[in-house]
Parts: structure tokens; sequence; C-alpha cells
């Protein structure tokens, strides 16, 4: 009824509102009013829920692009929020240690925004923050075996893009081997619920939630989510979209549109299948490149910590499992005539055609060989690097995450995929249009907002669901870390 009728314009606002009565009640106060000549719903939620705070920009006021750094970090408080108490029958779920949100209508963490925005904090010198949020991911994973979209109840029903692993890489770089010992435990548990149904898998073809087996006997993963309706926090988009297909085809597409919310990337055309529109979403039907190599590297970190406390027989069972994963991946999602990784299409057996940065990522994590490295440098290049950087596909549409809209996380893997292979030349010209456009729309609005149009560099990003946020976490980590590794002053002279 709330949502459907329209009372917030952003639907995730009513699943953040805090009940201020038991709900039972409060529906049984609704029951009783509801057909009163005087009855207003919008009042009626008002007196019986209390609403999350508005979003309110960070500026808005033109900037110095001198200063952005400095406004940079001077963001952290704003977006850092204590340790959490159980309120009533609030869809937060608390965490015992302070955390970093994104900022703008995300009022809670994100699982995969979390690890770039941990790039920032290690730049700024925060790492007791860095420290504090994979606490709160360890916590998380104990507490309900994974880690949640967000720490929000209506997230527990699916994951994103597994970067716990990545965190723990992170506090071994910074505090050694024998700090990132303490999360062996939570990364394993991950690695199970990511894998859970393995086992069941005999024939090819056969899925199970997240685990696919195929032709060739081997095992690889898609994103998966455990409903088959409504996003509660998309509501009313997700219902009045399912309304242009008959009602025996709803189900699926609300579970796809769930996949493709964990996968990060919501919505693309990456994720289409057999149409160039929302409705055509069948994110389960792929393997997706990005996520296979956040496994692999999941797998490498457990053998190599396994290793490093004294377990060798495990350690080298990751590392096996890894060894596979990297055969099968090459397997399904290489293609070597076109010189290009892309996701692997499970019902029509062949890769698809859509050229997406997620093909940096077996970069980033050393899947590729330097041949390989150097052909998908050379196709992105020229297909995907536009004036401002990277766009995250090179197909135009009004999802946010097409052309021409380009995003912080993938500038990261990009830049450093390259650089891992020694093609900083180009390493070096995606960041500098990156960091560009960072420091030009900050001249000109005062924010750092979470999406750029990288191919019009004078327009907002736009697309997807609501507008375009500032604040904003991972925004704000990317450049950081990018501007560290510079080494360029608030001037940008080369020190």
């Amino acid at each position: 009824m709330v949502q459907l009728g329209g009372v917030f314009e952003d639907s995730k606002t009513f699943v953040d509102a805090r009940p201020l009565r038991p709900p039972a009640e409060i529906v049984q106060r609704w029951r009783a009013r509801q057909d009163r000549d005087d009855f207003a719903l919008r009042r009626f939620v008002e007196r019986h829920f209390a609403l999350p705070e508005p979003v309110t920009p960070s500026s808005g006021a033109p900037a110095d692009a001198a200063g952005m750094e400095a406004h940079l970090t001077a963001l952290w408080p704003r977006l850092i929020r204590s340790p959490d108490s159980l309120r009533g029958c609030s869809s937060l779920l608390p965490l015992p240690h302070p955390y970093v949100v994104p900022g703008g209508r995300f009022r809670e963490i994100y699982y995969w925004d979390s690890y770039f925005t941990m790039l920032g904090l290690v730049a700024s010198g925060r790492m007791e923050h860095v420290r504090d949020m994979a606490r709160n991911f360890a916590f998380l994973i104990r507490r309900y075996g994974f880690v949640p979209n967000g720490n929000r109840s209506y997230y527990l029903t699916r994951s994103q893009p597994p970067l716990f692993s990545s965190m723990v890489a992170l506090i071994a770089q910074e505090d050694g081997i024998d700090a990132a010992l303490r999360y062996l435990g939570p990364l394993r548990t991950e690695y199970a619920y990511w894998m859970n149904g393995e086992t069941g898998l005999t024939a090819p073809g056969e899925a199970e939630e997240h685990v696919v087996r195929l032709d060739s006997g081997r095992v690889l993963n898609r994103y998966w989510d455990r409903k088959a309706a409504p996003r509660p926090e998309s509501f009313a988009e997700d219902y009045r979209l399912a309304q242009q297909l008959s009602p025996e085809k709803r189900p699926a597409l609300y579970r796809n549109l769930r996949a493709a919310a964990a996968s990060g990337w919501d919505f693309s055309s990456r994720w289409f299948t057999g149409g160039d529109r929302l409705a055509a979403t069948a994110t389960t039907d792929l393997i997706p490149v990005d996520l296979n190599a956040l496994l692999y590297h999941a797998e490498r970190t457990l053998a190599r910590l396994y290793a490093a406390d004294e377990q060798p027989a495990l350690a080298r069972a990751f590392r096996e499992k890894a060894a596979r994963r990297k055969a099968a991946l090459m397997r399904y999602c290489w293609d070597p005539e076109h010189g290009f990784f892309y996701d692997y299409n499970l019902r029509t057996e062949e890769r698809t055609d859509a050229v997406t940065m997620a093909a940096f990522f077996p970069l980033y994590y050393g899947l590729a060989d330097s041949a390989q490295a150097r052909r998908v440098a050379e196709k992105a290049e020229a297909e995907l690097l536009r004036k401002g950087g990277f766009a995250a596909t090179t197909t135009p549409t009004d999802q946010q995450w097409d052309a021409p809209n380009g995003w912080p996380p993938l500038q990261w893997v990009a830049v450093r995929g390259l650089q891992r292979y020694g093609l900083d030349a180009m390493a070096g010209r995606a960041r500098e249009r990156w960091i560009g456009l960072n420091r030009s729309v900050y001249r000109r609005t005062g924010r750092m907002v979470e999406k750029y149009n990288v191919v019009d560099t004078d327009l907002r990003a736009g697309g997807g669901e609501y507008p375009a946020q500032d604040g904003f976490g991972w925004t704000n980590g990317v450049a950081l870390a990018l501007l560290r590794e510079l080494r360029v002053d608030l001037y940008g002279r080369m020190k």
C-alpha cells in the first residue's frame, strides 16, 4: 500500500523507517482507519514510523579543485557511524564496531563499496577504521554465514561481490600476516556460502544457488538471491516492471533483478538476454567473469593463510581449487579471437558479446598471462576508455551501469590491473582522465558523486532507479588511493 501508493518518492525510505509501535498493532490501526473519509496514508505513516533523516547534499557550492584532496579527507567524519544498538523493529542490522557508509540515501554499509572505501582510509592514515570495518564483516559472517548486501534485514537473501578476501589481504599488507590470520575462519565460512550445493551437482548444466557445474565437469559461480519477489527497497519499481510480463514469468524476473543487485551492477545491459530492456534481465543465466576472479582470489588467500597457519594440506587443497577455477575461467570466459574476457551464458552455452569492465578483474587478480593482458588493454582502450575514464560498458542505455557512466571501483581495478602487467602508460592515461574528471566536477559543484559521465564530462551521470548520490564513500576512497599512488600534492605537482 505505502510503496505502490507513492507515499515516498524513493521506495527505500519506507523500509528504512523504524516502527514506533509493534507492527501488528500498526496494521490493526490501519485497518480500523483506512476507510474513513479523513484518512491520509502519508500522515498515518508519519505518526507510526520514525522516518530516516532526509538526504542532504554534501555541498553544492563551486569549489577550488586544488582543495579536493583536503575536502576528501575532511569528509570521513561525515560518513563514519558509531556502533549500533538493536532498536525495536528497525530494518538496520546492528554492527559492533564503527563503520563507513557510502552517503546520500545509503545510510548503511554496502559490501563491495566498503573495500574501495577502505583504500582511501588507508591513504588517509585511518587504519583503525579499516580494522573496524573488517571486524564488522567478520561479525556478519559469523552471525549470518555470509556478508549481506548491506546491514539491513531486507538484504539477508543475498550478498554482493565477495571482496572480504581482498580486505583481508589489505590487512595483511598493512599489519602483517599474523593480523590477517584472525580472519581465516570467517573467510572459510564465506567461501562455503558461495560454494553451497557444489557436492550435489553431478550432471552438466546443473545449478544450485551460486554454483553451476559445466559440461566439462568444472564448477564456476553465478549471482543468486534466495527470494523470487520484488525487492523491498525497490518494491514499486520491481512490481511495475513485472507487470510487463505474464504472471508465470514474474518470479524469474524478480530473482534475476535481485541477482543483478547482488552483482553490484544494478542495472546493466550486461545482464540482458533475449532483449534490450530491463525486463529481459537474466542474471542467473550468466557466469560472470568478475565474480569468478574474486573467488579465485578468495581461494588463493585461503591457501596463503592456511600455509601461514602451518596447515599444508588445506593450503594445497585451496591452491588446487584456484588452479581448477582459473582453467575453467579461461575455457569459458576467455575469447582468443577477440582478445577479451566475457561472461558465459549457461542457456546458449556461448560467451556473451557484451564488452564490459568486468574483463579487468582477471588482470587485477593476476589470472591473465601477459599476452592476454595486452589484448584486453588494447580492446578496452579502443572501446571503453573515454574522455573522463573508463565507461562501464560500450552500450549506451538508460541503466546506470552502462555507457556513458564510469564508476570508481572499475577505474581502480583497471588502473591497478594494467600496472600489474607493466602497462603503465595506459594506466597513467586512465588515472589522469578519471582524477581530472573528479576535480572538474568538484570545482563546479563542491561534490564527490557516486558515478560520473565519462563521455560528456560536462553532464551529470544518469540512469538507474534513483538520482545520482553524492558523499561518496568509494569515490573518495579511489580518488585518495590514486592520488596517494601518484604522490600528488594539493596543487597537482609531483612531490
